[in-house]
């Protein structure tokens, strides 16, 4: 494995994190607790999870995935050999069955005290704002929704002020952001640095090959401000796996159980892409999705990157990732399929 430091912490995690999406709708508790044990006996130490998974959010499963997580905490006695990272859901008709009124104060109180008490831990060393109160162009927006994004913003000074408050206590360590836009991110930050507050050290936006517009003014950002990105979807929900190419509906696939998540992904220039690149992986003797990772791993503003799997013949895969070197020239074919095919999938 390799590792990175969270920018602005001296917090040491693994380039690959384990995502856990799936655990309490696709997968079974013995199957995350397995996941994590094979994870964390391959080296990864950082683990993303949200008070909204399992998705599709349902309240019947509202919760479910940091209670697995929990109880292989209190198995296993394993909390001090990771790093955790979880997220308060943000605003909307999707995330009406858990709270309505955005980040307030009390809104972020309980979501990070129901978590704590899911996670059977004492502290979440990375706590997120899943995304966005006021609209934003992200799950398949392409363009900004001027029409329809509220005409203000967030209230980014008191959410940072009651964050602080739990960093104080030492509930939480760090906090970051995810599905953020470039003024979103530098709002945050200005606030911070105004009122010497927490400076957010992640972002957590989807990025893929297929998917690149983190790079329209995100990365920019990334490098100049230190704030990483945590790349999740890396694999564009199965589709840069090739399984799904040619029309195919493997059985118990996330897109053939919930088409709605990879219709995305699924567009004419999207399919054409992955084909190319399905390509280019077979000439140099690696798997799609392990190209897929591979390319991700070894960008400047990526701090880790959030792998998810349903099986460990998936995760295995797509752990070994991290082992493969990416040659110039394979990295100018890449570049050539982008030229032509650039972002088909929003």
């Amino acid at each position: 494995m390799k590792y990175t430091t969270l920018p602005n912490t001296d917090i040491k995690v693994s380039k690959i994190c384990l995502g856990t999406m799936t655990w309490g709708n696709q997968n079974t508790e013995i199957e995350g607790h397995e996941q994590m044990d094979s994870a964390l006996e391959k080296g990864v130490n950082f683990f993303d999870t949200a008070e909204l998974y399992p998705v599709p959010a349902t309240p019947e499963t509202y919760g479910a995935t940091e209670k697995i997580i929990g109880t292989w905490f209190k198995k296993t006695g394993n909390r001090n050999k990771i790093v955790l990272a979880s997220k308060i859901a943000g605003g909307g008709d999707y995330t009406s069955h858990i709270r309505t009124g955005g980040f307030t104060k009390e809104n972020i109180t309980k979501a990070i005290e129901g978590s704590l008490q899911r996670l059977q831990t004492d502290y979440i060393d990375l706590y997120q704002l899943h995304w966005p109160d006021r609209g934003v162009n992200c799950f398949g927006i392409r363009d900004y929704p001027y029409k329809t994004a509220k005409a203000a913003a967030e209230n980014h000074l008191e959410i940072l002020e009651t964050l602080n408050s739990f960093v104080k206590q030492g509930k939480i360590k760090h906090i970051g952001l995810s599905n953020e836009t470039p003024w979103g991110t530098m709002k945050y930050l200005e606030t911070a640095k105004e009122y010497n507050l927490p400076k957010m050290s992640t972002i957590q936006n989807s990025y893929s090959l297929i998917h690149r517009s983190y790079e329209y003014g995100m990365s920019e950002v990334s490098l100049r401000e230190n704030i990483g990105l945590l790349a999740y979807s890396p694999l564009a929900q199965g589709v840069l796996s090739g399984k799904y190419l040619g029309g195919k509906t493997p059985k118990g696939a996330r897109g053939t159980l919930f088409p709605r998540f990879i219709a995305r992904y699924m567009t004419d220039g999207s399919q054409k892409a992955v084909f190319e690149y399905q390509k280019i992986a077979e000439k140099y003797g690696v798997t799609l999705s392990q190209l897929a990772l591979a390319y991700i791993h070894q960008l400047p503003f990526v701090t880790s990157t959030i792998i998810g799997a349903t099986n460990l013949t998936q995760l295995n895969e797509n752990i070994e990732s991290i082992n493969i070197e990416l040659s110039g020239e394979t990295l100018t074919e890449i570049e050539k399929i982008h030229t032509i095919i650039p972002n088909p999938a929003p």
